[in-house]
């Protein structure tokens, strides 16, 4: 799979260490901070609601090309990834990131969205190869016990990515009173997605990763587009990705509610900010604590699966119950004062814990779909099929939920159907798992033996 001579597998035991080079967890850690330099800005740039402009109207335009492009490589993503390896597929990704906060500074002088919404749909592409290959590496990297640690190890990288760039506009405009972010918040986004570029060079293929047993990540040297364009289609008819659809759908959906409809109309420019850092810390909490849940509760798989689908349905229920109540006290026609931070009492400490608590609930989901993916195999290449079509569900349901912004729909009704939508998919989730993850163990082991290297 990707560059020629990728192909050759180490035949050396690998030793005890974890902290190998071509370990899983060295890995999946590269591939966190390559998320934490590019999609982690970007979700801070975005949580500030309008990419930081007064008026979101270019934001919602550009996130909706965005979305849409993501939608049809995010399917293909798993192929090309397939095809190219992670190297190419990954830089290539992630250098589109740059191109689109560049769009922005652009943008603070000529007010002209087109080519902010260019930038958009570039991005789009980018994000569509750069998740399916991320979303391979996070789920089939691990040993097959361990699948929610790591994914909570990626998640908490990743979203540290949010914090940061949380602070960058909290402390470039705390002293501003204007209502967009300056240049130099572009720029530092900028920097560091420059840097992840570069990163992503450095993420080995599957073939050369070694797990601390012996066994390696894939027994399959390489595919092509024939096959892979066959084994997309194929999942279009896959019962087990029609039960992914609701929580994929979902999973992208309430972002224009909670970034654009609470954070953006609640608080002022620099609040925005320093709530972002408490959004993207509370993901990092949130996905330990699913993590833990799904590798470390019960003893029987299964079991964990239901469990964790259970205490994220019952969060997501009380949290959005709580939104419901916040959103009663105002609507589009009828917006309040903006909060600062250094508000005292009520009116800025429940809008506030909301919002926390919705980071906490998007990451708890998240993890806990990719989770359930995680479960249904342990090959890459599968993997990536699966993860790409998981992506490509979820950017269509983000580009309908843009565009459902940008067409000034209540905030009420919004609220409704992202409450609605993530509601439907736990139980559908359930059926997945009762039907398609396995819970012997003992034949876990024997998959892996089975393409162990062979020990000099």
């Amino acid at each position: 799979m990707g560059v020629k001579g990728d192909e050759e597998a180490v035949t050396q035991a690998p030793g005890k260490s974890i902290l190998r080079y071509n370990s899983p967890l060295v890995q999946v850690s590269l591939i966190g901070l390559v998320c934490f330099c590019c999609p982690g800005m970007f979700n801070a740039l975005s949580g500030m609601g309008g990419g930081g402009q007064v008026n979101p109207t270019a934001a919602n335009n550009a996130n909706t090309a965005l979305y849409t492009t993501f939608s049809v490589f995010g399917v293909l993503g798993g192929g090309i990834y397939n095809i190219l390896g992670p190297r190419l597929t990954l830089a290539a990704g992630c250098s589109t990131y740059i191109l689109y906060a560049g769009s922005f500074l652009y943008y603070n002088h000529h007010p002209h969205q087109g080519f902010v919404v260019v930038a958009g749909g570039i991005l789009g592409i980018g994000a569509g190869l750069l998740w399916a290959g991320q979303g391979a590496i996070m789920t089939s990297y691990p040993p097959p016990d361990r699948k929610g640690t790591y994914i909570s190890l990626f998640w908490s990288i990743f979203n540290m990515g949010g914090v940061i760039g949380g602070l960058i506009p909290f402390i470039l405009n705390y002293h501003s009173d204007a209502s967009s972010v300056n240049d130099g918040t572009y720029i530092g986004f900028m920097c560091f997605m420059t840097f992840g570029t570069l990163l992503a060079l450095a993420i080995l293929p599957p073939s050369r990763v070694i797990r601390n047993d012996g066994s390696r990540c894939t027994n399959i040297k390489y595919s092509n587009v024939s096959t892979e364009a066959f084994e997309i289609f194929k999942l279009f008819f896959n019962w087990k990705m029609l039960l992914i659809v609701p929580a994929a759908w979902a999973s992208n959906f309430f972002y224009s509610y909670q970034f654009n409809n609470v954070n953006s109309a609640l608080f002022n420019l620099r609040t925005r900010g320093f709530n972002n850092v408490f959004y993207w810390g509370a993901q990092m909490l949130g996905s330990v604590a699913i993590g833990y849940i799904m590798d470390f509760s019960f003893e029987s798989r299964r079991m964990r699966g239901f469990v964790g689908i259970g205490v994220v349905g019952l969060l997501g229920t009380a949290i959005w119950g709580g939104g419901l109540a916040n959103q009663l006290n105002y609507s589009i026609h009828d917006m309040p004062n903006k909060l600062d931070f250094k508000d005292s009492g009520s009116d800025f400490a429940g809008p506030f814990v909301l919002y926390f608590s919705y980071g906490l609930l998007d990451a708890m989901f998240q993890s806990m779909v990719y989770w359930v993916i995680g479960a249904l195999a342990n090959d890459s290449e599968t993997l990536s099929r699966y993860v790409g079509f998981y992506k490509g569900v979820q950017s269509a349901g983000g580009a309908v939920a843009w565009q459902i912004d940008s067409h000034k729909v209540p905030y009420l009704s919004q609220l409704i159907v992202n409450w609605s939508l993530t509601t439907v998919s736990y139980p559908l989730l359930v059926i997945l798992i009762m039907l398609a993850v396995k819970d012997e163990e003992k034949a876990e082991v024997k998959i892996v033996k089975e393409v162990a290297l062979p020990v000099s």
